[in-house]
């Protein structure tokens, strides 16, 4: 297994893992939507993805996105998205992307790595949690306007 930043020859790839990532998050199965936002993600260089492959196939993705912590006067990145393919999970595939993505977000000078996940994700929060991440707060509530 190799961990690659993912680029336009990985799309329909990362495309695939990132359709089956939202159907895991109980969205309707829409392959060329998943593809083409992945497509437009890396033509835009609007986040960094980095794809776990086996040869050309991808066993799983990362997805994060540059921010700022105004708060803390620091530069973050997001940790949007992690998903391994199910034949792929517990093979260290989840491990080995989100220690990619931390030395990525610690290289562009970012001073911290946040994500969030839904709390019924016992398994990602135990990966999370093995790997240094901790719970800062339980106090704010997450909120969305849509427009």
């Amino acid at each position: 297994m190799r961990i690659d930043v993912a680029t336009s020859s990985h799309v329909d790839e990362v495309g695939r893992l990132f359709d089956l990532y939202r159907q895991f998050y109980e969205c309707e199965a829409d392959l060329r939507a998943a593809t083409q936002f992945i497509h437009e993600r890396i033509l835009n260089n609007e986040s960094r993805i980095f794809v776990a492959l086996d040869g050309d196939r991808a066993l799983g993705f990362v997805q994060l996105y540059p921010s700022f912590c105004s708060v803390e006067l620091m530069k973050i990145q997001i940790l949007y998205d992690l998903y391994v393919d199910a034949d792929a999970r517990r093979g260290g595939v989840g491990e080995a992307l989100m220690k990619r993505a931390s030395e990525f977000a610690r290289d562009s000078g970012a001073a911290r790595v946040d994500l969030l996940t839904a709390h019924s994700n016992a398994i990602g929060q135990h990966l999370y949690e093995k790997l240094g991440y901790e719970i800062v707060n339980e106090d704010f509530h997450a909120y969305s306007l849509y427009l």
